[in-house]
């Protein structure tokens, strides 16, 4: 048994003594918190995500709130994204980027009404950089981190446990779409999303009070469906070929390179923060893009993130930036941020523990 000491620097989850309860065996450090990584059965709890619903600690996914009447326009300028049409209760995935079209964040924007926004953010200080821009244009606009902290239901048995709990109405929200509600007087938002392919909800805890009681009331509500303790998959996320901001980018991956073409409006104006810079970017073409790899390594490799050098006849082509042994293909796979000339279909090497391991290039996802 160990013990955290809460500073400013590593604050305690609402659900702490929750996720210790089941079990927890490891953590990461992400926006100044604990996140729960495994509690000491990866295959189970991999399976349970793709075949049952699992449950997780993600009050580590942040929120930066933008509230006053200039709400809207401070979200405008930092995502190069049309906002305009985006309605009280939905959420639109978005990348914010610096003045020279470099990712720094790819939140989750919620409108939680005309004078709030919400950003959901991966691992950085996207406060400040909001707040700063706040200042600089001198908009009437409050830049704060509410008291906000999201759980995760996750897996394809997640309608059935979240329906147990407030009603059939969640079956009918949109993906990324939300609504307020409340259970037991705990104050939540429920939005139908969440960081896997095999569908779920995010509830929102808006009192960080009420961690236990909820984690609780979800937890037996959930056993109909054998729900248990679980984490943003490791293995999962890079079969279904989802992005890790700061873990598959690096301090010049711009939105093209990482298949956020689609999240973006560059006829916006150039108030917007590195509109210009994406324009000129999206007329040139990106230099790189990311693909998939599958390695024809037998054994199971070491995962995580890794940024070996990918090798295409003598000459480093990109990076390997993850890898994990993916339980459905049986194979070694992981994402390559590589050239543009390098295509699907490329047999490359990748230089990894000290071995040159043969592979391919492919599309992404792989499932």
């Amino acid at each position: 048994m160990f013990s955290i000491t809460p500073s400013a620097r590593l604050r305690p989850s609402p659900f702490y003594d929750s996720t210790l309860k089941e079990g927890v065996r490891e953590f990461t450090t992400y926006n100044n918190m604990l996140m729960p990584t495994g509690y000491g059965d990866p295959e189970g709890e991999y399976w349970r995500l793709i075949n049952g619903v699992s449950q997780w600690d993600v009050a580590v996914e942040r929120q930066v709130q933008l509230k006053g009447p200039d709400a809207g326009k401070l979200a405008q300028i930092l995502a190069p994204r049309d906002l305009r049409n985006c309605k009280t209760g939905q959420g639109k995935y978005v990348p914010i980027c610096n003045h020279d079209g470099i990712l720094l964040n790819d939140p989750i924007l919620l409108k939680v009404d005309e004078q709030c926004y919400w950003l959901s953010i991966a691992d950085s200080n996207i406060w400040f950089w909001a707040k700063a821009v706040a200042s600089e244009r001198r908009l009437d606009v409050e830049v704060s981190e509410p008291d906000v902290s999201p759980m995760a239901i996750q897996g394809p048995k997640s309608d059935d446990v979240v329906a147990s709990v407030f009603g059939d109405w969640v079956r009918e929200l949109k993906y990324f779409w939300f609504r307020e509600s409340s259970i037991d007087g705990i104050p939540v938002v429920v939005a139908r999303s969440g960081w896997s392919k095999q569908g779920g909800y995010e509830i929102y805890l808006l009192d960080g009070s009420q961690g236990t009681r909820l984690w609780d009331i979800f937890r037996e509500a959930g056993k109909p469906w054998d729900i248990g303790p679980g984490n943003p998959n490791l293995t999962e996320r890079i079969e279904s070929g989802l992005l890790s901001w700061g873990g598959d980018t690096d301090e010049q991956t711009n939105p093209f390179e990482v298949r956020m073409g689609k999240y973006m409006d560059l006829d916006l104006s150039d108030e917007v923060i590195g509109i210009e810079a994406l324009q000129k970017i999206h007329a040139e073409g990106p230099r790189r893009h990311q693909l998939g790899l599958i390695m024809e390594e037998e054994e199971p490799m070491r995962p995580g993130f890794v940024w070996n050098d990918i090798m295409f006849e003598g000459n480093k082509i990109g990076d390997l930036t993850n890898n994990v042994w993916s339980r459905r293909l049986e194979k070694n796979i992981g994402f390559a941020l590589v050239s543009t000339k390098s295509q699907p279909g490329d047999e490359v090497r990748v230089n990894r523990e000290g071995k040159s391991i043969k592979g391919k290039l492919v599309e992404l996802p792989f499932l």
